[in-house]
């Protein structure tokens, strides 16, 4: 598993190829999506949906995001700052600028917003008024009180939380998107966060795992990674 750093010039986006050429293969679909709410039990009451957005089975890969935004792009388009709507970049003058969710003068005008807003959120524009992006705080809440492991389901590598209520979510290895390229497909796991880096505001965090184990990490917010949904228990 690969942690984003900030460079002199940029943000390193870590990863190494592992392109399939057009990111379509086992587990890989992005369509509507069609899920249900888990209780696992969280101190909080949150609940956590079955399935990725844009997939309608827990092993499906479903879309790939980047930050804030609440549109996939197609295969042929770049994941990157270029095409990203809130920032760009200047290779003349290695200059990054940031225009939404900016705490640093140096990416340009500071908003001091550090959590995605509703309009920006897809579990929300997906799942309606209620559901929406897990923050690094709803991570960590779930990794602390289940009990989680690298394992396969229906031939799909993954990540399993078991509660101590019977209750499981699966989350599928469904790697991440670069450019043009589908990498770590199989072998590792990219889900964003809701939070932004606040000492580094041109990364967001979120949770990653593989089959040596998972942390929370930090991305360039330019990249698509998985989105998985939450709300709050209606009881």
């Amino acid at each position: 598993m690969l942690l984003c750093a900030a460079m002199v010039c940029g943000l390193a986006s870590c990863n190494r190829e592992e392109d399939d050429g057009n990111g379509d293969g086992d587990g890989v679909s992005c369509g509507e999506t069609h899920g249900e709410w888990v209780d696992l039990g969280l101190p909080s009451g949150l609940l956590w949906y079955s399935v990725n957005i844009g997939a309608s089975s827990p092993e499906q890969y479903g879309c790939y995001f980047a930050w804030g935004e609440t549109q996939t792009k197609e295969v042929y388009d770049l994941y990157d700052l270029d095409t990203y709507t809130y920032g760009d970049y200047d290779s003349a003058t290695c200059t990054h600028t940031i225009y939404k969710y900016n705490t640093k003068e140096w990416y340009g005008t500071v908003d001091n917003k550090t959590v995605l807003e509703a309009s920006d959120d897809v579990a929300t524009a997906v799942l309606g008024a209620g559901a929406r992006m897990p923050t690094r705080d709803d991570w960590v809440e779930l990794r602390d009180n289940t009990t989680g492991e690298w394992t396969e389901q229906n031939g799909v590598n993954g990540w399993k939380f078991t509660a101590t209520n019977g209750q499981s979510l699966f989350l599928p290895a469904a790697g991440d998107r670069d450019g043009s390229s589908l990498k770590y497909a199989g072998t590792d796991g990219y889900y964003w966060s809701s939070s932004l880096r606040t000492d580094v505001p041109l990364a967001a965090l979120g949770f990653d795992f593989g089959s040596n184990g998972s942390v929370m990490g930090n991305y360039v917010r330019y990249v698509g990674l998985s989105v998985r949904a939450v709300r709050a228990s209606q009881n």
